[in-house]
């Protein structure tokens, strides 16, 4: 398992959908490596993440609150978050909570996992074979970002009559 942070929850260029954006630490990976893992989220996740990370209050608990809190009641800690598997597409997390002498992994969208882990705060892990599978370069995702808006100007200033003979 690698380490991770959020390093941040953007708007995809191409479908405006969030996505997050999570970084190694330092220590747990090759220094070498400036890979980022992209995992597109929904809108009310995005929102609760960001939330969270800019310490903001609200007067009543969000789901993601209400669950930490659960989980605290009832005797247990949230010790970790785990993206643990990539299936045709999709990510899969576990939230990790312990009690005195025992230790469950519970299923879990890695949205909402992340955005329980902003709040207990706990870490952030992502298996290795779901890093080597799905992480891209930095480089690749704003040549990415370029090659879309380098078409939308082409889409703007494209005529017609340009396509016919």
């Amino acid at each position: 398992m690698i380490e991770v942070r959020i390093a941040s929850v953007n708007a995809d260029a191409t479908s405006g959908q969030p996505v997050l954006l999570l970084k190694p630490l330092e220590d747990t990976i090759d220094r070498g490596d400036d890979r980022l893992l992209p995992i597109w989220i929904g809108q009310p996740e995005a929102s609760a993440i960001m939330l969270a990370l800019q310490g903001v209050d609200l007067p009543r608990p969000m789901t993601h609150d209400l669950l930490r809190d659960v989980i605290e009641r009832v005797g247990y800690v949230v010790v970790r978050v785990e993206v643990t598997r990539l299936a045709e597409g999709t990510y899969y997390a576990a939230i990790v909570v312990q009690a005195e002498e025992r230790t469950l992994a519970i299923d879990a969208r890695p949205s909402d996992a992340i955005a329980l882990a902003v709040r207990a705060p706990c870490g952030i892990f992502v298996a290795d074979d779901v890093w080597n599978q799905a992480a891209v370069t930095v480089q690749a995702v704003d040549e990415a970002e370029e090659e879309v808006e380098r078409f939308r100007e082409f889409l703007d200033h494209v005529d017609p009559s340009d396509f016919t003979s």
